[in-house]
């Protein structure tokens, strides 16, 4: 969290934990000159600014960490979205090959993407547990017992998300509090199972203690903790405790500002210039012109723009086939759960550039236009897509391009900056939503579908899809045809829907087909609603039998239909990355813990199976 937190304090580094650096963005002023030191920093201001610096980590981002901040950042495109089928790693097969060998499920434990991740966990952990070993040292009167109350749960909070950000990835992780000495000799922690529970007591103590409300955006309320609560719970499949908590936070859950939750138009979730709404239920925060030289952007995303589009760089993050394929409908608006794979949504596949290109006519849900740029369709305000123009190297990467990271050409200059000199206007203010309100809604109606409580479930779905429905969300500019032949000046109709938008409630149709069709339903939906979010791989893992979930064998299920329908596209799709991607069960619903965190344990940390 940054911008909205900008006291200069001096703030001292502790020493190294598993191989993580104690640094602060450049906007504390500071470097980290040597170990926390009780007689200068016991004070209000000293642990307000140790506080600052945990969440300054809270975007997986910090200056000075080791790696990259597209490896390590909390929006997790590469774990959770293009290791699942939502994208492609996009670029060329050569470019960020360790990201490569994540989406070809080939990565083992000496991938530096995954050492650099934990790395930067393990930095928020030791920041979250710093507060809470340096209160008791503060004894000159300047914190209360209720300043020093709400300290503890704010850095408890924070411990809960730095743990549960790693053990997404892993699972089985260390659980590391502040009754623990970082010393050389101390590397020394477990992994013998799941932490599932700790991490969830944290939410749980820090939702007592917190606020409902909080003066400063950012900052986490009651309601972000327990829903981070209840979505640990979900991990762990205590389905009926999650649901109560979950219940609560939708009847009763405000944002910071004190403004109830509520589904507001879609778009506006990924729209830099209107973050903090009424979705929010935590939001990672970034900002910029904020004479940081954009690292306090979501610097996690600097790769993820169309190549010769808005930013001009680095075509990351393509949107597959399959997941373009989920946004078809039947008649009556619903979605194509079991079929939506026969035959492709019409697109430019080596189309080539300045080729006249008109979108199909399918039966399509809107979200799918807020989701994916599609050439022949309005993208934000920045005009008619032009597709292939736009894609770095489409026989790779495919045809479709990401939007949800990106900012309206109207509000450039105050949205975007450049990252670290380097990257033009790619530095976004465009804040993450770790926890919206839709997501909240879904695991509810995921409660209710494992309580067999099937028309619940189903409303609580609909609800997601009224607003889905809602035509004040859906794409207007309909490519009608080109002036006088030229391709590159397209007519368009801005009094009509871009494309054939149909979006229909369900009807009774899960007390009908039962519970094994209402959660395929429920899952769904979620792939639809958060797609190119970062959350496909970490539902399909903790859905799957092999992590203790309810549904068999999903994740491979789901992984091979995704691959197989890549291939089937045929020597127009001739990705080198996708051809050798080959999913194994029982393996892979797991990353492998980093090898070198292995080393330095000597011993004490375990492999994750099949690695």
């Amino acid at each position: 969290m940054k911008k909205s937190f900008k006291l200069k304090v001096l703030i001292p580094a502790t020493l190294i934990l598993l191989g993580g650096s104690y640094s602060c963005k450049k906007y504390l002023d500071q470097a980290p000159i040597g170990s926390l030191i009780p007689e200068v920093l016991a004070t209000r201001a000293g642990v307000d600014g140790i506080l600052i610096g945990a969440y300054s980590v809270v975007d997986g981002v910090f200056d000075g960490q080791t790696g990259s901040p597209w490896e390590t950042g909390t929006d997790n495109w590469v774990y959770g979205s293009v290791v699942a089928g939502d994208a492609f790693k996009g670029s060329n097969p050569g470019d960020q090959p360790a990201a490569a060998n994540l989406e070809a499920f080939s990565a083992t434990g000496a991938n530096d993407y995954l050492d650099h991740k934990w790395r930067v966990c393990y930095a928020g952990v030791q920041r979250a547990n710093d507060v809470l070993r340096l209160l008791p040292q503060i004894k000159d009167g300047s914190v209360t017992a209720e300043q020093q109350t709400q300290y503890i749960a704010e850095a408890r909070f924070l411990r809960g998300f730095f743990h549960l950000e790693a053990a997404k990835l892993w699972k089985n992780i260390p659980y590391v509090d502040e009754t623990i000495t970082y010393t050389a000799q101390n590397y020394n922690i477990p992994n013998d199972g799941p932490i599932w529970d700790k991490i969830a007591a944290d939410f749980e103590a820090a939702a007592k203690d917190l606020p409902a409300t909080q003066p400063q955006i950012g900052r986490a309320n009651k309601w972000a903790a327990l829903a981070f609560q209840a979505k640990t719970l979900m991990f762990n499949h205590k389905y009926p405790e999650a649901f109560d908590i979950l219940k609560d936070v939708i009847a009763n859950g405000k944002t910071s500002s004190g403004a109830p939750y509520a589904l507001g138009k879609y778009a506006n979730n990924f729209n830099p210039s209107t973050k903090n709404g009424p979705e929010g239920v935590f939001v990672v925060q970034a900002s910029v012109k904020d004479g940081a030289n954009g690292l306090n952007g979501n610097a996690g995303n600097v790769l993820n723009f169309p190549s010769g589009g808005p930013a001009g760089c680095c075509g990351f993050f393509q949107p597959t086939f399959d997941f373009v394929n989920s946004f078809k409908v039947d008649a009556n608006g619903l979605p194509l759960i079991d079929t939506y794979q026969n035959g492709y949504i019409k697109n430019d596949q080596a189309v080539p550039a300045g080729t006249v290109f008109t979108p199909g006519d399918e039966l399509l849900d809107a979200r799918l236009d807020w989701s994916v740029g599609r050439r022949g369709i309005p993208y934000l305000d920045w005009g008619i897509c032009p597709g292939a123009a736009w894609a770095r190297d489409q026989p790779n990467g495919g045809p479709y391009l990401p939007i949800k990271n990106v900012y309206y050409k109207a509000a450039q200059s105050t949205t975007s900056d450049s990252y670290g000199g380097w990257a033009a206007n790619q530095s976004t203010s465009n804040s993450y939503n770790a926890i919206r309100f839709a997501d909240v809604i879904l695991w509810a109606a995921e409660c209710a579908v494992e309580a067999n409580q099937l028309a619940i479930a189903e409303g609580y779905v609909n609800q997601i899809r009224t607003r889905a429905a809602d035509q004040t969300g859906w794409v207007k500019g309909k490519l009608t045809g080109y002036t006088g032949g030229d391709a590159t000046k397209p007519i368009v109709d801005n009094s009509e829907f871009a494309a054939n938008y149909k979006v229909g409630l369900y009807t009774g149709q899960f007390a009908t087909n039962g519970q094994a069709y209402a959660r395929k339903a429920v899952y769904f939906e979620r792939k639809l609603e958060l797609g190119m979010e970062g959350h496909r791989f970490f539902d399909l893992s903790r859905w799957d039998a092999a992590n203790g979930g309810p549904a068999g064998t999903i994740m491979s299920t789901e992984i091979e239909k995704f691959l197989k329908n890549t291939r089937d596209f045929g020597d127009k799709f001739t990705s080198a990355v996708m051809k050798v991607a080959k999913f194994t069960a029982n393996k892979n619903e797991l990353y492998p813990i980093p090898q070198f965190q292995i080393d330095i344990a000597k011993g004490t940390l375990k492999q994750n199976p099949g690695y």
